[in-house]
């Protein structure tokens, strides 16, 4: 959940904020998940090759955290309890927060729907069906029991998710409404109107080309089941 912008009344110009590494993981991510809902029961071997795109899309953006644009790194928008709380006073109030990219709340969100897809991807790659036929391609390391019982905690995982996304959506109605902010603009285009140019540093073409191999040789490399 992105922070809220200054509303349509504002004369703040539109200033860049989000990078194109960040705003295309995000809507891949959303495209593939909705995906591999639908592939879940009847398209198994599709299901599977969305999920090892998933797992490159992870590494990335995990990668991307560290190593991205200011306003994708972690260490710009995760704060501490007391930024949380005071955060979290301020939304009875319409007037929009100037905070930049992911506000102390929304960073809570993007944080707890990365560690959910994680243990959904995890999970997945242990996963065997019923019959003892189907699998990850990581079922071989674990025994029968185990791999169902990594297919329940698969199906669990992903009602959390589901939730989450549930929530997200709840914020973004929010926004709209009550701040009168598009935060969905902001993640297409990467920019909202600010006050003023907030000068964010942006990450060199060279890590952009690192996040992209790490991210390919993830998926490869459990595609495979490690076996190189």
């Amino acid at each position: 959940m992105a922070d809220a912008s200054p509303s349509l009344r504002d004369s703040g110009a539109p200033v860049r904020v989000w990078d194109g590494p960040t705003r295309i993981v995000h809507w891949l991510l959303v495209a593939l998940l909705v995906f591999s809902w639908w592939s879940a029961d009847d398209y198994l071997t599709w299901h599977r090759w969305s999920g090892y795109a998933i797992i490159g899309l992870l590494v990335f953006r995990l990668y991307w955290g560290f190593a991205g644009g200011e306003a994708s790194r972690f260490a710009h928008f995760v704060k501490g309890p007391r930024a949380v709380l005071a955060y979290a006073r301020s939304l009875g109030r319409r007037e929009p927060s100037t905070t930049v990219g992911h506000n102390p709340l929304g960073a809570l969100s993007v944080l707890a729907i990365l560690a959910s897809v994680l243990v959904q991807v995890g999970t997945g790659l242990f996963v065997v069906d019923i019959d003892g036929f189907e699998g990850g391609p990581l079922s071989f390391m674990v025994s029968f029991e185990t791999g169902r019982r990594m297919a329940d905690i698969h199906e669990l995982s992903f009602r959390v998710l589901q939730a989450l996304v549930a929530l997200h959506l709840a914020a973004i109605a929010f926004y709209a409404v009550w701040k009168r902010t598009n935060l969905v603009g902001g993640m297409v285009t990467g920019r909202r109107k600010l006050p003023g140019d907030p000068g964010l540093a942006r990450a060199p073409l060279w890590r952009l080309a690192v996040g992209v191999v790490l991210a390919a040789t993830a998926a490869w490399a459990v595609s495979k089941g490690f076996w190189l």
